[in-house]
Protein backbone atom coordinates (compact mmCIF):
# COMPACT_ATOMS: atom_id res chain seq x y z
CA UNK A 1 0.00 0.00 0.00
CA UNK A 2 1.22 3.16 -1.02
CA UNK A 3 -0.89 6.94 -0.21
CA UNK A 4 1.14 8.56 -3.41
CA UNK A 5 -0.67 6.40 -5.56
CA UNK A 6 -4.13 4.19 -6.22
CA UNK A 7 -3.94 0.69 -7.63
CA UNK A 8 -6.68 -0.06 -9.50
CA UNK A 9 -8.17 -2.91 -11.92
CA UNK A 10 -10.97 -3.48 -14.32
CA UNK A 11 -11.56 -6.39 -16.53
CA UNK A 12 -13.03 -6.27 -20.20
CA UNK A 13 -13.96 -9.78 -21.89
CA UNK A 14 -10.99 -9.35 -23.46
CA UNK A 15 -8.49 -9.32 -20.02
CA UNK A 16 -7.99 -7.25 -17.17
CA UNK A 17 -6.01 -3.56 -17.50
CA UNK A 18 -4.06 -2.55 -14.48
CA UNK A 19 -4.50 1.29 -13.48
CA UNK A 20 -1.73 3.37 -11.23
CA UNK A 21 -2.89 6.73 -10.53
CA UNK A 22 -0.34 9.40 -9.34
CA UNK A 23 -2.34 11.66 -6.36
CA UNK A 24 -0.02 12.93 -4.09
CA UNK A 25 -0.23 16.61 -4.68
CA UNK A 26 1.38 19.88 -4.07
CA UNK A 27 -0.04 23.13 -2.37
CA UNK A 28 -0.89 24.42 -6.27
CA UNK A 29 -3.45 21.03 -6.81
CA UNK A 30 -0.48 19.54 -9.01
CA UNK A 31 0.47 15.76 -8.57
CA UNK A 32 3.92 15.45 -7.70
CA UNK A 33 6.28 12.59 -7.12
CA UNK A 34 8.60 11.24 -4.31
CA UNK A 35 10.78 8.39 -3.48
CA UNK A 36 7.52 6.72 -1.79
CA UNK A 37 5.74 7.44 -4.86
CA UNK A 38 8.30 5.61 -7.11
CA UNK A 39 8.50 2.74 -5.24
CA UNK A 40 4.56 2.12 -4.99
CA UNK A 41 4.25 2.10 -8.39
CA UNK A 42 7.30 -0.20 -8.96
CA UNK A 43 5.53 -2.44 -6.51
CA UNK A 44 2.41 -2.06 -8.49
CA UNK A 45 4.14 -2.80 -12.40
CA UNK A 46 5.46 -5.45 -10.80
CA UNK A 47 1.89 -7.14 -8.99
CA UNK A 48 0.70 -6.07 -13.03
CA UNK A 49 3.57 -8.65 -14.41
CA UNK A 50 2.62 -11.36 -12.20
CA UNK A 51 -1.02 -11.10 -13.06
CA UNK A 52 -1.89 -13.40 -15.89
CA UNK A 53 -5.43 -11.57 -16.03
CA UNK A 54 -3.84 -8.06 -16.62
CA UNK A 55 -2.86 -7.66 -20.67
CA UNK A 56 -2.50 -3.32 -20.17
CA UNK A 57 -1.42 -1.18 -17.51
CA UNK A 58 -2.40 2.41 -17.75
CA UNK A 59 -0.82 5.36 -15.90
CA UNK A 60 -1.83 8.42 -15.15
CA UNK A 61 -2.58 11.02 -12.61
CA UNK A 62 -5.45 12.22 -10.29
CA UNK A 63 -7.90 15.18 -11.63
CA UNK A 64 -8.38 16.56 -15.15
CA UNK A 65 -5.28 19.09 -14.39
CA UNK A 66 -1.85 17.18 -14.15
CA UNK A 67 -0.52 14.14 -15.00
CA UNK A 68 2.47 14.61 -13.17
CA UNK A 69 4.29 17.83 -12.64
CA UNK A 70 7.90 16.30 -11.95
CA UNK A 71 9.22 16.00 -8.13
CA UNK A 72 7.71 17.51 -4.75
CA UNK A 73 9.72 19.73 -3.98
CA UNK A 74 8.98 20.90 -0.80
CA UNK A 75 11.24 17.66 -0.28
CA UNK A 76 13.86 19.70 -1.60
CA UNK A 77 13.32 22.52 0.67
CA UNK A 78 13.50 20.52 3.40
CA UNK A 79 16.61 18.90 2.17
CA UNK A 80 17.08 14.97 1.43
CA UNK A 81 14.80 15.05 -1.84
CA UNK A 82 17.19 14.55 -4.63
CA UNK A 83 18.85 11.67 -2.64
CA UNK A 84 15.77 9.70 -2.24
CA UNK A 85 15.39 10.01 -6.31
CA UNK A 86 18.88 9.24 -6.87
CA UNK A 87 19.16 5.67 -4.51
CA UNK A 88 15.81 4.17 -6.66
CA UNK A 89 16.08 1.83 -9.07
CA UNK A 90 15.33 3.45 -12.30
CA UNK A 91 11.31 3.07 -12.67
CA UNK A 92 12.02 2.41 -16.87
CA UNK A 93 13.13 -0.70 -15.71
CA UNK A 94 9.78 -1.99 -13.86
CA UNK A 95 8.28 -0.77 -17.15
CA UNK A 96 10.37 -2.68 -19.36
CA UNK A 97 9.73 -5.78 -17.02
CA UNK A 98 6.04 -5.82 -17.22
CA UNK A 99 6.20 -7.57 -20.08
CA UNK A 100 2.54 -6.02 -21.18
CA UNK A 101 1.96 -2.54 -23.65
CA UNK A 102 2.04 0.09 -21.22
CA UNK A 103 0.07 3.49 -21.99
CA UNK A 104 0.48 7.19 -20.16
CA UNK A 105 -2.80 8.66 -19.88
CA UNK A 106 -1.96 12.34 -19.93
CA UNK A 107 -4.17 14.72 -18.49
CA UNK A 108 -3.21 18.48 -17.85
CA UNK A 109 0.32 19.63 -17.15
CA UNK A 110 3.05 16.36 -17.78
CA UNK A 111 6.40 18.28 -16.54
CA UNK A 112 9.82 17.19 -15.54
CA UNK A 113 9.72 13.51 -14.56
CA UNK A 114 6.26 13.32 -15.41
CA UNK A 115 7.07 13.70 -19.04
CA UNK A 116 9.92 11.31 -19.53
CA UNK A 117 7.70 9.02 -17.19
CA UNK A 118 4.86 9.18 -20.37
CA UNK A 119 7.65 9.22 -23.18
CA UNK A 120 9.02 5.95 -21.70
CA UNK A 121 5.65 4.26 -21.91
CA UNK A 122 4.80 2.48 -25.34
CA UNK A 123 2.02 4.76 -25.76
CA UNK A 124 0.57 8.31 -24.74
CA UNK A 125 -3.00 9.07 -25.25
CA UNK A 126 -3.28 12.66 -24.38
CA UNK A 127 -6.34 15.03 -23.60
CA UNK A 128 -6.69 18.40 -25.30
CA UNK A 129 -5.56 20.04 -22.10
CA UNK A 130 -1.99 18.08 -22.15
CA UNK A 131 1.26 20.16 -21.52
CA UNK A 132 4.23 18.98 -21.89
CA UNK A 133 8.03 20.07 -21.01
CA UNK A 134 11.04 19.08 -19.10
CA UNK A 135 12.83 21.91 -16.05
CA UNK A 136 15.77 20.50 -15.28
CA UNK A 137 18.53 23.31 -16.58
CA UNK A 138 16.05 25.90 -15.27
CA UNK A 139 15.73 24.33 -11.35
CA UNK A 140 19.56 22.28 -11.23
CA UNK A 141 18.11 18.74 -11.53
CA UNK A 142 20.62 17.35 -14.29
CA UNK A 143 18.82 14.10 -15.35
CA UNK A 144 20.89 11.97 -17.36
CA UNK A 145 21.61 8.94 -19.16
CA UNK A 146 19.27 6.80 -20.60
CA UNK A 147 16.47 8.80 -19.73
CA UNK A 148 17.56 11.87 -21.45
CA UNK A 149 18.99 9.50 -24.23
CA UNK A 150 15.52 7.78 -25.05
CA UNK A 151 13.88 10.86 -26.00
CA UNK A 152 16.14 11.28 -29.02
CA UNK A 153 14.19 7.78 -30.43
CA UNK A 154 10.45 9.43 -29.52
CA UNK A 155 10.83 12.68 -31.20
CA UNK A 156 14.41 12.94 -32.87
CA UNK A 157 18.30 14.47 -31.64
CA UNK A 158 17.31 18.18 -32.17
CA UNK A 159 13.77 18.29 -30.55
CA UNK A 160 14.48 16.02 -27.66
CA UNK A 161 17.76 18.31 -27.00
CA UNK A 162 15.43 21.50 -27.65
CA UNK A 163 12.86 20.25 -24.77
CA UNK A 164 15.38 19.06 -22.54
CA UNK A 165 17.91 22.33 -23.38
CA UNK A 166 15.43 25.43 -23.44
CA UNK A 167 12.82 23.90 -21.01
CA UNK A 168 9.70 24.87 -23.39
CA UNK A 169 6.39 24.27 -22.75
CA UNK A 170 4.19 22.00 -25.65
CA UNK A 171 0.81 22.01 -26.37
CA UNK A 172 -1.02 18.74 -26.82
CA UNK A 173 -1.44 19.43 -30.55
CA UNK A 174 2.00 20.05 -30.50
CA UNK A 175 3.03 16.90 -28.56
CA UNK A 176 1.36 15.09 -31.68
CA UNK A 177 3.08 16.69 -34.35
CA UNK A 178 6.52 16.02 -32.97
CA UNK A 179 5.77 12.35 -32.52
CA UNK A 180 5.55 12.19 -28.41
CA UNK A 181 2.21 10.90 -28.32
CA UNK A 182 0.07 8.76 -29.94
CA UNK A 183 -3.24 10.49 -30.05
CA UNK A 184 -5.04 13.46 -29.16
CA UNK A 185 -8.63 13.52 -27.46
CA UNK A 186 -10.86 16.01 -26.12
CA UNK A 187 -10.91 15.76 -22.56
CA UNK A 188 -14.45 14.66 -21.75
CA UNK A 189 -13.81 12.12 -24.22
CA UNK A 190 -10.46 10.39 -22.94
CA UNK A 191 -11.74 7.90 -20.86
CA UNK A 192 -13.67 6.40 -24.09
CA UNK A 193 -10.70 6.60 -26.22
CA UNK A 194 -8.34 4.75 -23.63
CA UNK A 195 -10.96 1.83 -23.33
CA UNK A 196 -11.09 1.54 -27.27
CA UNK A 197 -7.15 1.17 -26.77
CA UNK A 198 -7.29 -1.58 -24.29
CA UNK A 199 -9.78 -3.64 -26.26
CA UNK A 200 -7.89 -3.35 -28.93
CA UNK A 201 -4.60 -4.42 -27.63
CA UNK A 202 -6.08 -7.13 -24.96
CA UNK A 203 -7.25 -8.66 -28.72
CA UNK A 204 -3.86 -9.45 -29.36
CA UNK A 205 -1.93 -12.17 -28.58
CA UNK A 206 -0.19 -11.78 -25.41
CA UNK A 207 2.92 -13.69 -25.81
CA UNK A 208 3.58 -11.81 -29.04
CA UNK A 209 3.06 -8.59 -27.26
CA UNK A 210 5.49 -9.72 -24.50
CA UNK A 211 8.36 -10.57 -27.95
CA UNK A 212 7.69 -7.07 -29.71
CA UNK A 213 7.74 -4.74 -25.95
CA UNK A 214 10.84 -7.17 -25.58
CA UNK A 215 12.19 -6.37 -28.67
CA UNK A 216 11.39 -2.85 -28.52
CA UNK A 217 13.02 -2.23 -25.26
CA UNK A 218 16.08 -4.17 -25.75
CA UNK A 219 16.91 -0.89 -27.81
CA UNK A 220 17.22 0.91 -24.39
CA UNK A 221 19.70 -1.48 -22.83
CA UNK A 222 21.62 -0.94 -25.16
CA UNK A 223 21.96 2.75 -24.15
CA UNK A 224 24.60 3.63 -21.74
CA UNK A 225 24.98 5.79 -18.44
CA UNK A 226 21.97 5.99 -16.19
CA UNK A 227 20.32 7.79 -14.15
CA UNK A 228 22.94 9.24 -10.42
CA UNK A 229 25.43 7.16 -12.42
CA UNK A 230 26.04 9.44 -15.54
CA UNK A 231 25.36 12.80 -13.55
CA UNK A 232 27.91 11.49 -10.73
CA UNK A 233 30.40 10.89 -13.72
CA UNK A 234 30.10 13.82 -15.64
CA UNK A 235 29.36 16.13 -12.22
CA UNK A 236 30.57 15.05 -9.45
CA UNK A 237 29.74 16.70 -6.13
CA UNK A 238 26.69 18.16 -7.75
CA UNK A 239 24.04 17.03 -5.07
CA UNK A 240 24.52 19.27 -2.11
CA UNK A 241 26.85 21.66 -4.14
CA UNK A 242 26.34 25.48 -4.77
CA UNK A 243 24.89 25.13 -8.05
CA UNK A 244 22.26 22.51 -6.70
CA UNK A 245 21.62 25.19 -4.10
CA UNK A 246 21.36 28.39 -5.69
CA UNK A 247 18.86 26.66 -8.12
CA UNK A 248 16.13 25.37 -6.32
CA UNK A 249 16.61 28.53 -4.10
CA UNK A 250 16.05 30.69 -7.13
CA UNK A 251 13.08 28.08 -8.26
CA UNK A 252 11.23 28.46 -4.40
CA UNK A 253 12.18 32.39 -4.59
CA UNK A 254 10.59 32.36 -8.06
CA UNK A 255 13.56 34.15 -9.50
CA UNK A 256 15.92 33.61 -11.78
CA UNK A 257 18.95 31.91 -10.92
CA UNK A 258 22.49 33.92 -10.94
CA UNK A 259 24.37 31.68 -12.86
CA UNK A 260 26.58 34.77 -14.06
CA UNK A 261 28.41 35.59 -11.04
CA UNK A 262 28.17 31.74 -8.83
CA UNK A 263 29.27 29.89 -12.13
CA UNK A 264 31.06 31.85 -14.87
CA UNK A 265 32.63 33.98 -12.39
CA UNK A 266 31.10 37.34 -13.66
CA UNK A 267 33.30 40.57 -12.41
CA UNK A 268 31.21 42.59 -9.68
CA UNK A 269 31.42 45.86 -12.18
CA UNK A 270 30.88 43.37 -15.47
CA UNK A 271 28.54 45.36 -18.28
CA UNK A 272 29.20 49.20 -16.14
CA UNK A 273 30.73 51.93 -18.81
Amino acid sequence: QCEDIIYEKKFFDEGGVARITMCRTNPAGLNVIRGEGLTGMGAALRDARLDNTIGVVLITGAGDKCFCAGGDVRLEKEGGGEEAFEDLPELELHLRLVGKPVIAVVKGYCIAWGNHMAYSCDFTIAADNAIFGQVGPRVGSPAGGRLVMYLTRVVGAKKAREMWMLCRRYSAQEALQMGLVNTVVPLEKLDEEVDKWCVEILEKNPTCLRILKASFDNEMEQLPGGGPYFQNLIAPGWFRGEEMKEAMQAFLDKRKPDWGKLVRKRPEDFGQA
